[in-house]
């Protein structure tokens, strides 16, 4: 999981980038990298960090130009070292090149492995290079982007939302089942991609749509061209972007996720309602999910949790015990509004267990008599494969454990998690156009040793679909 974002705008685009990677905080708390053009020369800067450490005013003021790509990065492959940070940088042939990627390839040590046989070196142990590599070979054979694109499509297997600048132009892609999400968003003085909308929201520009699976997006001073490079059966949107990853207010594949958690909460309390004298949350991401309980079950919805705001994600943090030593941390009890109280505890997900442990530890502590945990996402039973960082299935606590068995592990008074019917209906899509991989071990891409239900991918034979300098929504 990590945050792109790219903008090509007249007025200069690094404070712009700034904002719109800082909007994206929550993808990706390890690294951070801009780079811009200004006609003549690539500029970047790149640390490991949070956006606000990352970078200063005179960082960003050395960031000339009015094209740039920024990344916010949480590894899912490769470890945090400076080489692995993005946005990646390349020469080739007196062109400058630079790409970000948000996902995970499945087939990165197969296409590696081949590229190294071919005497090609890699500076990087990501996956994102692989892609820049195919890139650039393509590019040397037919000098195409669109092609060089196609041949991306045709090779890679698995999610990626990716930006490229060449030179003043910048190229946005989505792989054909549209995993990661990436969206449209029109500027004072140009356009620009992003991961979410709340990083247009950032820059008070419009959002305009998301890209379709499947499509190329050009950019350049000109204006925006659109071009449909494949077309899938189907679509396998990550759910996990509407139950934990995504900012409540983004709008994702035309849905508002604040909606889909809303109406998550109160399927949780019509599957299995319970009497309680408050409903809670883990905040934040818990919150949207706990208010819709409130509002489904006519229970108040009281804080018993204080956030540390200055904390990042403990989810996305690089280790467990990390993890662990963040939660006392971050979250704060309410003593007195949890003391002898009935409190229902509502969350995004339970993935190794530990975490939620503490946590009902630290409210039990306060002096809950009841703690009702209700959880927004079915048992994550299965790894991910396709950029979350859910561990191997024996580190999964649902793995092989009825839900009785992880709530005496978890310590919880009763435990709820939503079914995946109920999930799938709280989102609007057909089930069959959801990455449900991780709650079912059903993938919708080929996995070694995996189950999958693939869908077949069409190569569209097309031209732009938008003339230059024009767009439509």
């Amino acid at each position: 999981m990590c945050g792109i974002v790219g903008i090509v705008d007249a007025g200069g685009v690094s404070i712009q980038l700034y904002y719109a990677l800082y909007a994206l905080q929550h993808r990706g708390q390890e690294s951070a990298g801009i780079s811009t053009f200004d006609g003549t020369s690539l500029h970047k800067f790149k640390g490991s960090g949070l956006v606000a450490d990352v970078f200063s005013p005179s960082v960003l003021t050395d960031l000339k130009g009015t094209i740039g790509i920024g990344h916010v990065r949480y590894p899912t492959t490769g470890q945090n070292l400076p080489e692995n940070i993005q946005p990646l940088n390349f020469r080739f042939q007196e062109h400058f090149i630079s790409i970000a990627h948000n996902g995970n390839l499945v087939n990165t040590s197969e296409l590696r492995a081949g590229y190294e046989r071919s005497g090609q070196i890699f500076i990087t142990t990501t996956d994102t290079e692989i892609i820049a590599k195919i890139l650039i070979n393509a590019l040397s054979n037919s000098g195409s982007v669109e092609d060089a694109v196609r041949t991306c499509m045709h090779k890679l297997v698995g999610s990626y939302a990716t930006l490229i600048m060449i030179d003043g132009v910048m190229y946005g892609f989505r792989d054909p089942l549209g995993i990661k999400p990436l969206g449209i968003g029109k500027t004072e003085n140009g356009y620009m991609l992003a991961s979410e909308s709340v990083a247009m929201d950032a820059l008070s520009a419009k959002f305009l749509r998301d890209v379709k699976p499947g499509e190329l997006i050009r950019i350049d001073a000109e204006g925006i061209r659109c071009m449909q490079v494949a077309v899938a059966g189907r679509r396998a949107h990550c759910v996990f972007e509407y139950i934990y990853f995504a900012r409540a207010d983004s709008i994702i594949d035309g849905v508002l996720v604040y909606d889909v958690r809303r109406k998550i909460g109160k399927t949780l309390y019509e599957e299995d309602p319970v009497k309680a004298d408050s409903v809670s949350s883990v905040p934040d991401s818990g919150t949207a999910h706990a208010i819709g309980y409130a509002e489904g079950s006519k229970i108040p919805f009281v804080e018993c949790l204080m956030k540390n705001r200055y904390m990042g994600r403990t989810f996305i943090m690089p280790t467990q015990k990390e993890r662990e030593r963040a939660v006392r941390m971050k979250l704060n009890p309410i003593p007195a509004h949890l003391k002898d109280k009935s409190v229902v505890l509502v969350d995004d997900s339970i993935v190794r267990g530990t975490t939620s442990k503490r946590i009902i530890g630290i409210v039990r502590d306060a002096g809950a008599r009841e703690i009702h945990v209700r959880i927004g996402s079915p048992a994550i039973k299965a790894p991910c494969y396709l950029g979350t960082d859910f561990p191997t299935r024996e580190e999964l606590i649902a793995h092989n454990r009825t839900e009785e068995e992880v709530r005496k592990s978890i310590t919880a008074t009763t435990l709820h998690h939503i079914s995946l019917e109920g999930l799938i209906k709280a989102t609007g899509f057909e089930g069959e156009n959801l990455c449900l991989g991780c709650l079912t071990g059903c993938y919708p891409l080929p996995i070694e040793g995996e189950n999958a239900r693939p869908s077949q991918v069409d190569f569209v034979d097309a031209t732009y679909q938008t003339k230059l300098g024009t767009f439509e929504a």
